[in-house]
């Protein structure tokens, strides 16, 4: 596994945030991963330790999930906030050109990025997320998002994602969910296993900007495809639908891959996934 440095960037309302950097060549732009919304560097491990040494690589984790510091204020757990999070992370590290590769809400991100500067954006990856999301994905997302399960060892926390998830991954064994749950969860103070965000980020998410910036996410995602752009996308999935995929790939130089067997989102581990991100890459040497 690549070794990383643990850093941190300073939020403008004075969090800690968290992000792991991989080293690489310092002459190609740097790899920006963005995770979803309940998680965390983590997500990123073998992604990051498959392009270390060729390209670095930064995983950040945005407020209130993995390392980084809880918000004071719930209701900045919004993209927009998020975003402005991220610029700090740039400005701070010197980074003016970047690989951007983001699951679900990090291809939001990934989008809102555009914004100011489509240029700056040297090639990116959406990990099963569009300027269009299905509401029915919305809503099963409501429906886990903050609960604040815990479970007494490893194992009983790997059997509950594999009873409650299982239709995402059909194919796991229980080594996987295992190794899910070492991702996505963290050993609490009081010995239980709890997944690794502040509960409180369910607070905005019944508001529409707790979703989505109240934009039209098509003129940002038009910006962002005059770059070398891939989609990912899985094949069951709920919140990127087969025909907003089909949509986003009829930009020039798009390249939509569907994850069979897989719903939302693909975890980046999947051979298909690895072989188009190397893809993408190679279109930028």
């Amino acid at each position: 596994m690549a070794q990383f440095e643990d850093r941190h960037w300073t939020s403008a309302d004075g969090l800690q945030l968290h992000f792991r950097d991989y080293a690489g060549d310092p002459a190609r732009p740097p790899i920006l991963c963005l995770p979803g919304l309940t998680r965390n560097a983590r997500d990123f491990e073998d992604l990051a330790a498959h392009l270390a040494g060729k390209w670095r690589v930064i995983c950040p984790e945005m407020r209130g999930r993995g390392d980084s510091d809880y918000a004071k204020d719930p209701m900045t757990y919004q993209p927009l906030q998020y975003l402005q999070d991220i610029e700090l992370l740039l400005l701070q590290e010197g980074i003016t050109r970047f690989v951007s590769i983001g699951t679900s809400l990090g291809g939001l991100l990934t989008m809102l990025l555009c914004m100011s500067n489509p240029q700056r954006i040297a090639a990116a990856v959406l990990n099963d997320i569009g300027p269009d999301i299905s509401e029915a994905g919305l809503e099963r997302i409501r429906g886990y998002v903050g609960q604040g399960r815990n479970h007494e060892t490893w194992m009983h926390a790997a059997r509950a994602l594999q009873e409650s998830t299982g239709d995402v991954y059909p194919d796991w064994e229980i080594t996987d969910w295992l190794r899910f749950a070492k991702r996505i969860m963290v050993l609490g103070t009081g010995g239980r296993v709890a997944f690794d965000y502040d509960m409180k980020i369910a607070e905005p998410f019944d508001t529409p900007a707790g979703v989505t910036p109240q934009v039209d996410m098509w003129p940002l995602y038009d910006a962002l495809a005059t770059r070398p752009l891939l989609i990912l996308r899985g094949q069951n999935s709920d919140i990127l639908e087969a025909d907003i995929g089909e949509r986003m790939a009829t930009r020039p130089g798009v390249e939509l891959v569907t994850i069979p067997r897989i719903g939302h989102a693909p975890t980046l581990d999947e051979p298909e996934s690895v072989a188009a991100i190397e893809r993408l890459l190679d279109r930028m040497a």
